[in-house]
């Protein structure tokens, strides 16, 4: 009896004492201020630049000023501050960074890595390599190739209407991806996939400075109506091994971006029947790739089916008409065929870059006649037949007072 009354107070207490247990464990799991960073002891990395400079690797970082973002007053200070350190090693150069900053550099909210031309013909896997092995880095970094400069100045350059100037890259980047079509926002882990793909190859976007570079890194950039220097966006970086083996031109950046289905929005110019331009604006652009290998030959079948509207006409002509409208579509059409033609032929005969990834299609869709050719891949690529067939349909012509403006030119 005695045994009894114990074993019934006793559980009560055992289960009290193992929820107590259970508590404190949790306690100490949910503990995660052991690796906390105060904000004032971090220097906030808004983007990054590589170069390479006298064998030796050169690292640039545009740090965000927080008392001059935060400040409502109108002082004298920079929104950023750019460091600069060299070293025989990316690692060691950053490391370096540490002796010029008075906090300690965070790349985590880092947006932007731009690359120097002579570094990126040299080869950037160990660069990518490193930045995808930082913990306290992300993926979402975009890359961009500075071309005809270096990462460096790019970064030195003050910018109108953001306050931090590697915003404002990137919302441009973002801003003629969806108007022109000739840029191409390419993160991290995408470019890694693309380089380490089947067909070892990629495109990134280029950034150009014109101007006086002198100039551009003082606050008086961004205090004139016309600024002495500005970044622009150039043509496409074509990439094969992770080395910079050349670049496309604008017309076949658009095309690129036409066939790997980037085109968001974007213009065509064509000729009238007698004279004069029109410029229709593309809204809609579909793309589709198939491919398959017959008797050892591989074949691409590229289709695209492009939606537009009328934008702008100066010449004489009654798009009310369907005859009119049918012959838009098929200028439209020849003219998009063209330039894709012509981006195939660079890439294939002048390059031999499979940018377009025609290596990891035949793959996919033809595994066993992939198996039969991938080791002559190198050899076959140049001379791959690619059927371009494009489609084009117009959707709007305007209100009828531009048709009556249309017939007075």
């Amino acid at each position: 009896m005695n045994s009894l009354l114990w074993f019934k107070l006793e559980v009560p207490n055992i289960k009290y004492s193992l929820s107590l247990l259970l508590f404190v464990f949790l306690i100490l799991l949910l503990g995660g201020c052991w690796s906390k960073r105060e904000l004032n002891e971090l220097a906030i990395v808004a983007a990054v630049g590589v170069d390479r400079v006298n064998e030796q690797y050169e690292i640039s970082v545009q740090i965000v000023n927080p008392g001059q973002i935060a400040s409502k007053k109108a002082t004298s200070q920079s929104p950023v501050i750019t460091y600069h350190a060299i070293g025989k090693s990316l690692f060691e150069a950053i490391r370096k960074l540490t002796t010029l900053t008075p906090r300690k550099p965070y790349y985590s909210h880092a947006q932007i890595i731009i690359i120097g031309e002579e570094l990126a013909e040299e080869g950037m896997n160990n660069i990518l390599d490193l930045f995808q092995r930082d913990p306290e880095g992300r993926s979402e970094f975009n890359i961009l190739i500075a071309r005809d400069t270096t990462a460096k100045e790019v970064l030195s350059i003050l910018t109108p209407l953001e306050d931090i100037p590697a915003k404002n890259i990137l919302n441009a980047l973002k801003s003629s991806e969806k108007a022109i079509g000739t840029t191409d926002s390419v993160i991290l882990d995408d470019l890694i996939n693309s380089l380490s793909g089947k067909g070892n190859s990629a495109v990134l976007s280029t950034i150009e400075l014109h101007g006086d570079s002198a100039i551009g890194n003082n606050q008086t950039n961004v205090e004139r109506i016309q600024n002495p220097a500005i970044l622009k966006f150039g043509d496409f970086a074509l990439f094969k091994d992770y080395k910079l083996v050349g670049f496309l031109t604008m017309a076949e950046s658009k095309s690129y971006n036409y066939m790997n289905n980037h085109i968001k929005s974007t213009f065509e110019i064509l000729s009238c029947p007698e004279k004069g331009k029109l410029t229709t604006e593309v809204t809609n652009s579909e793309a589709k790739i198939t491919g398959r290998v017959q008797h050892g030959h591989p074949k691409i079948n590229i289709k695209l089916k492009v939606e537009q509207n009328v934008a702008d006409v100066n010449c004489t002509i009654d798009l009310t008409k369907p005859q009119n409208i049918t012959a838009l579509n098929k200028a439209t059409s020849e003219a998009i065929k063209k330039g894709l033609e012509q981006t195939l032929d660079t890439l294939q005969k002048t390059y031999k870059v499979d940018a377009l990834q025609f290596a990891e299609i035949l793959y996919r869709q033809d595994y066993k006649g992939w198996n039969k050719i991938k080791d002559n891949w190198a050899t076959l690529f140049p001379e791959i037949d690619v059927k371009v067939q494009v489609t084009v349909n117009t959707q709007g012509i305007g209100t009828s007072l531009n048709k009556d403006l249309q017939k007075s030119h």
